[in-house]
């Protein structure tokens, strides 16, 4: 009796989890705390030894994997991945859109084709991950989606039009789909979660049409982390969280003073996203092939030293000229603004 009982009680807690992006990055970092959480975990990605690296940390912490190359750009290989899912694991109760691509570089020196790709996996990808989930969901009316987003969704910067823009156009997306849910009553919930600069892989395998390898805005925290502020949003049911302290009054900022927003990220905002460090612009990149396909990335990248966020001497020892600077910025909108009343 006490047999049966315990695996009546098992099945009906077990819980299914999607990530799109899982291969690496934060989405890797979130199938480990997924699992470690007691989820069963379906990965989505395009790289075949990142996915396979993923799903055995998931089997490990002895839970259920299932990872299903898909390219989230293609709606088809999207909704074929979500009924596995179905089939395979059982009822989705997260779904996670992550996956994003970008193109570090100008908008003179971007090429139309490479923007729209990169719309179409982070923007679209979005949209079908919400879209396959809806669908499974509303059968029982019960759910989570997830959305990741970042504070670039609120605030453009040089050299990311293509991430920026795609950003944006998921919070709009998203705050439609739950205006929605809400007029129909639905138990289904939408979460968006805005991360801050990260020490992932992306900066090593993303389209760069710079001569040095790109890196995030300090402050820089760690996927792990991150996805754990993730848990905590999806355990809290809430309908928004910008994660980090400095993201939010970034973002709270340029709500209020855009201009100054524009003339600070027009004076720093290319600087700050180079390192010294040499790259080959040939150099092998995701926008179209994955670069984990053959050999695992992982979720980490090569900022591990700056990745504590705010309490870095790293950050630290850069807080005076950064202040410094957004004076001027202020300054120099200040004079704009009087320049154009007279």
């Amino acid at each position: 009796m006490s047999s049966s009982g315990s695996t009546s009680n098992l099945a009906t807690t077990r819980r299914v989890a999607v990530v799109t992006g899982a291969s690496g990055g934060l989405g890797r970092a979130l199938v480990r705390q997924l699992a470690d959480d007691g989820y069963d975990v379906a990965l989505l990605a395009r790289g075949r030894a990142g996915l396979d690296a993923a799903a055995a940390e998931v089997r490990r912490r002895g839970r259920s994997a299932l990872a299903i190359p898909t390219d989230v750009a293609d709606w088809e290989q999207v909704d074929a991945a979500a009924t596995r899912v179905v089939d395979e694991l059982g009822p989705i109760d997260v779904w996670i859109n992550n996956a994003m691509t970008t193109v570090f570089a100008t908008i003179a020196d971007t090429r139309p084709a490479e923007l729209r790709r990169a719309t179409e996996v982070t923007y679209f990808g979005q949209v079908h991950g919400t879209m396959a989930a809806l669908a499974r969901m509303r059968e029982r009316d019960a759910g989570t989606i997830v959305s990741i987003g970042s504070a670039l969704a609120y605030r453009g910067i040089p050299m990311q039009s293509a991430y920026c823009g795609s950003k944006f156009a998921v919070r709009g997306f998203m705050e439609s789909l739950r205006c929605e849910l809400i007029a129909d009553g639905s138990n289904i919930r939408v979460s968006q979660v805005h991360m801050p600069a990260m020490n992932t892989p992306q900066f090593g395998w993303c389209r760069s049409r710079t001569d040095v390898h790109p890196m995030p805005v300090p402050p820089i925290y760690e996927p792990d982390r991150c996805a754990r502020a993730v848990m905590r949003v999806i355990e809290g049911g809430q309908r928004q969280k910008i994660y980090g302290v400095w993201n939010w009054m970034l973002v709270k900022l340029n709500q209020v003073m855009p201009g100054v927003g524009d003339q600070y990220m027009g004076r720093t905002g290319i600087d700050s996203q180079l390192t010294d460090i040499p790259i080959d612009r040939d150099r092998p990149d995701d926008l179209e092939q994955p670069v984990d396909d053959v050999c695992d990335h992982g979720a980490t990248g090569i900022f591990g030293d700056q990745d504590g966020g705010m309490l870095t001497w790293n950050f630290a020892s850069m807080l005076p000229s950064t202040i410094a600077e957004a004076g001027r910025a202020g300054a120099a909108r200040l004079r704009e603004v009087v320049r154009q009343r007279r």
